[in-house]
């Protein structure tokens, strides 16, 4: 990989067109010219990410025949633009090559996809990502001196070998994210490398990168998941709450029209279409810049700067600040006489209204809360248009949506109550029994991993101002990540309930599960109540992800267990770990009391 140019990369992207072509409008040759000059110097990007999202099981060195193939197609279209193969769609080529490679689709299991053409094809080369990579190896490591000597002496391959890595292992998360991400970490080995303490250096400086990119992907799963489970209705009103309290003093039209952008950005980039992604991507930053004066007061730098930076910078950007003249509360919606009306003659524009007022009004609300008080809203219209007293009956909304989130409120008090008894340990195992009783089908590290970030939800907000919006919209997140991204995801019949039946509603019909009746526990095995030596050797963070998974397995083969019972359990684990781990000999130490933890 030469030097990741991601903002000249990114810009030139964005021109790419439908097909390798050569335009015939004289104001597209400037595009032209930009997108010739990318496909000379960055197909690789774009295969790199590609295949390894979609084969997420193919080694290295099969990705980089894909890549060779790629870039030979590209040499022979640049010199004769008027052969058939070059009028195709990039993914539609990428997907055909992969399918005709030798032996590849029979050894990773998806030649049903490429016995598929069309929209048939696209489509099960996505559901047949998989969202649990505990089937590949642990993400390979370099000591920071090898890695260092790695990237000054073939910073191409080792370059390459990272956007492999990490876009297998984050099949859903959008192309932009993983361009930014391996600029990121370029940067860091460039200077880490410079430094006498690399170690320090790397460790540091990781930190962020790792953040940024667990961030994004979260997110973009979870409006992906709710975009193939509910539709693109469901994601029009989360951004139309989204945007509604970043930008305030936008106008309704101005609004609608970003979010159609945004809607058609997410269909490619939720399926995998590279090139689609970030050139629709472009688009809605630049609707958000050509109309910023209007939008926002708070986004000038951002639009200052190049691409990918200036996406960046508008999604980090603070709240605009509420107009002054906008009132506390908009009465057309409750103390109208013709509210039913107005709903019948065009629903999904009244509600589209009622989700900007109600959100630009309410900045200190979370997005599933405003999604909630929507609901309640609708609801309670369905029930009012049909009495004899309409403007009697809704007259008393603001009442609904005042209960309903004050409901929210008190769980999320009480669930922070929770973090400042138990402390991060103590609500980690909570979450882990919890999860496991009613989701047990998930893997061990799927659980692991979904505790993890259910308690990091509590640890970043119980201490701020915000901790309302801030615990709900990132245990939201969570659970959109249990749910899954592909619709046909099942776990069990009361999980599969919550995540397919509503999803302003999905927490709280999370909060009312118990443990699964329909799971069968996997026969008894004593090698699970067999520890060794190697525990002591462990580092604070493997003996931590070890102990989580301990007691994940311990729930999974002991379902029938009390809360109270699971915790003595674990309790006498822990005390033989810190026992064993002080004595002269711990391996004797974990052959006496290893029989006894279980019992």
């Amino acid at each position: 990989m030469k030097q990741l140019k991601l903002i000249g990369f990114i810009f030139l992207l964005c021109f790419l067109t439908e097909s390798l072509t050569l335009p015939t409008q004289p104001q597209d040759v400037d595009n032209f010219n930009s997108t010739q000059k990318f496909i000379e110097e960055n197909v690789e990007y774009i295969t790199i990410i590609a295949f390894a999202q979609y084969v997420q099981e193919a080694t290295f060195e099969e990705m980089e025949k894909l890549v060779k193939d790629m870039v030979e197609y590209k040499d022979r279209c640049m010199a004769d633009k008027t052969l058939p193969e070059c009028s195709k769609l990039p993914n539609n080529v990428l997907q055909e090559k992969i399918c005709a490679m030798e032996g590849l689709p029979q050894k990773h299991n998806f030649s049903h996809c490429c016995s598929k053409v069309g929209d048939e094809r696209r489509l099960c080369f996505f559901y047949n990502k998989k969202a649990d990579v505990g089937f590949l190896p642990p993400f390979p490591t370099l000591d920071p001196e090898e890695k260092c000597q790695s990237y000054e002496s073939n910073r191409e391959s080792l370059l390459n070998h990272f956007l492999y890595e990490v876009a297998r292992r984050n099949p859903f998360v959008f192309a932009p994210t993983l361009l930014i991400v391996a600029a990121h970490f370029e940067e860091v080995a460039k200077s880490c490398c410079e430094e006498q303490n690399k170690v320090n250096c790397f460790q540091t400086r990781a930190i962020p990168v790792i953040q940024y990119l667990k961030a994004f992907s979260s997110y973009q799963k979870h409006v992906c998941g709710a975009l193939l489970k509910f539709g693109t209705k469901v994601v029009h009103f989360i951004y139309i709450a989204v945007l509604s309290q970043k930008f305030p003093k936008i106008e309704f039209k101005e609004l609608i029209s970003l979010i159609e952008d945004i809607s058609s950005n997410y269909d490619g980039c939720c399926e995998g279409d590279v090139v689609q992604c970030i050139r629709d991507t472009s688009k809605v930053m630049n609707h958000i810049c050509s109309k910023q004066d209007s939008i926002s007061s708070k986004i000038k730098e951002c639009c200052e700067k190049k691409i990918p930076e200036r996406g960046q910078c508008i999604i980090n950007s603070n709240k605009d600040d509420r107009p002054k003249d906008l009132s506390l509360r908009e009465a057309k919606f409750t103390d109208s006489e013709n509210v039913c009306q107005e709903r019948d003659a065009d629903p999904d524009t009244f509600f589209a209204k009622f989700t900007f007022e109600y959100s630009r009004r309410h900045p200190d609300l979370s997005i599933p809360g405003l999604l909630r008080i929507v609901q309640i809203y609708k609801d309670l219209l369905r029930n009012c248009c049909n009495t004899e007293n309409p403007p009697g009956c809704y007259r008393y909304a603001e009442d609904k949506f005042n209960e309903t989130t004050e409901k929210s409120l008190k769980m999320i008090q009480q669930e922070c109550k929770h973090f400042q008894n138990l402390g991060k340990d103590g609500l980690t195992y909570q979450y882990l029994i919890r999860l496991t009783k009613i989701a047990p089908q998930l893997s061990s590290e799927e659980l692991v991993s979904l505790g993890e970030k259910m308690v990091t939800a509590f640890t970043t907000c119980c201490t701020l101002s915000e901790e309302f919006a801030c615990v709900d919209n990132l245990a939201d997140l969570v659970l959109g990540e249990l749910c899954g991204v592909n619709e046909n995801r099942t776990i069990n019949p009361a999980v599969d309930h919550c995540c397919k039946t509503n999803f302003a509603f999905r927490r709280p019909c999370f909060e009312s599960l118990k443990a699964d009746k329909t799971y069968v526990p996997p026969p008894f095995s004593q090698d699970l109540f067999t520890f060794h030596a190697d525990m002591c050797q462990s580092q604070n963070e493997a003996l931590q992800r070890k102990t989580d998974r301990f007691l994940v397995n311990v729930v999974k083969l002991k379902h029938e267990l009390t809360d109270e019972e699971l915790q003595s359990l674990f309790t006498n684990f822990t005390n033989a770990v810190e026992k064993c781990c002080k004595a002269e000999s711990p391996e004797v130490c974990f052959n006496e009391e290893s029989p006894k933890i279980g019992n």
